[in-house]
């Protein structure tokens, strides 16, 4: 009996040759594509392309469904960025969508579907280790890799999972695809986030919000007033261009501080820390940590971070206390720690706070 799979579909190249792959490897492929965001204008985000999905799907001879998820994205997503940029912390949320609505809601469907599997187009791979427990492997290609984007995924969802480009590099992709004469071979990579593609999160904040922080004061680390700048909303830790203000040296944001509307400016040595603080940890290749109990791993604080070793120990709650054996710059807070072993498989991760 052939495997059902429900393949996420964007309209892109990466997800067009995920289910060629599954098809060609005898499953049987149904596309689907969740439409989480409109635009003002009614535009489509570059998540969602559905006509591209469409036109792909039907070279591919696979049926295809469209499935609305506005609310669920909204809700789950939007609304979450809002809040965190609201209180001067710098959100996932590609973390965040993946989790709640790309994952959820697809396996959903493939409930209905009757399918077996769930699979995207996603540069990782799922395993299952020695301990039973699934996790994701590092994608063969270092600069596609993004296992980051995806540490708050479920045992569950891990189950139910396919990733068939992990792999292979993007070039390789873009020559199957070409092979297979698909128009998206040459399409070129999204790079922003989804609902905000013109870059500027303080304008998407201020229009979804009902009323924005304030105008308040620059500070240096020892609270002496610097100047005035527009609100939290239009600044991240290490930030430095933008920020409107010259002191004669470069000058970094070293902290939010939304309960005084005050934005702490320095040279930046203050920036690198050893130890970050993270909360709503998610264990993957391990079942979790005990009060006290630590693992040695390797710790990405953003995308595109080559990994600093050190380690995680749990704190009481849901708090981990990562300890690296050398500073990091700019952990920000509301980003990602996620932990790999030594292996290249995802452990775990959390999202860092203030401290």
């Amino acid at each position: 009996m052939r495997h059902k799979v429900i393949v996420g579909m964007s309209g892109g190249v990466d997800s067009a040759v995920a289910a060629l792959l599954l098809k060609q490897a005898g499953y049987e492929v149904i596309g689907v594509t969740l439409r989480t965001w409109e635009s003002g204008d009614g535009g489509e985000s570059r998540c969602c392309e559905i006509d591209d999905a469409r036109d792909t799907a039907r070279q591919l001879g696979i049926e295809y469904h469209v499935f609305n998820c506005l609310s669920d994205f909204r809700r789950h997503v939007v609304s979450p960025f809002v809040d965190a940029y609201l209180h001067g912390f710098t959100p996932n949320p590609c973390v965040v969508c993946n989790r709640f609505v790309k994952w959820e809601r697809m396996i959903y469907f493939a409930n209905i579907l009757k399918a077996d599997f769930i699979a995207t187009g996603h540069y990782a791979s799922t395993v299952r280790t020695d301990n039973g427990r699934f996790t994701l492997q590092k994608a063969v290609s270092a600069q596609k890799d993004q296992t980051y984007m995806l540490w708050q995924l479920t045992q569950e969802q891990l189950a139910r999972t396919l990733m068939p480009l992990g792999t292979l590099t993007k070039q390789e992709v873009r020559r199957i695809a070409e092979n297979a004469g698909l128009p998206v071979a040459s399409k070129p990579d999204s790079q922003e986030i989804c609902f905000v593609p013109d870059g500027s999160y303080a304008d998407f904040v201020r229009a979804a919000a009902e009323g924005t922080p304030p105008a308040g004061n620059f500070v240096d680390e020892a609270g002496n007033i610097l100047g005035r700048h527009k609100g939290i909303i239009h600044y991240t830790v290490g930030q430095r261009k933008g920020l409107g203000i010259a002191l004669g040296v470069p000058t970094y944001v070293m902290e939010i501080r939304p309960e005084s509307d005050e934005v702490v400016l320095g040279n930046g040595q203050s920036l690198y820390k050893s130890s970050i603080v993270c909360k709503e940890p998610n264990f993957m290749a391990i079942a979790g940590l005990s009060p006290g109990e630590s693992l040695r791993a390797n710790v990405k604080i953003r995308y595109h971070d080559e990994g600093t070793p050190g380690f995680i120990r749990r704190l009481d709650g849901d708090s981990l206390l990562i300890e690296l054996e050398r500073p990091v710059r700019a952990p920000a807070p509301g980003q990602s720690a996620v932990f790999y072993d030594e292996t290249d498989r995802l452990v775990g991760g959390g999202v860092m706070q203030r401290q």
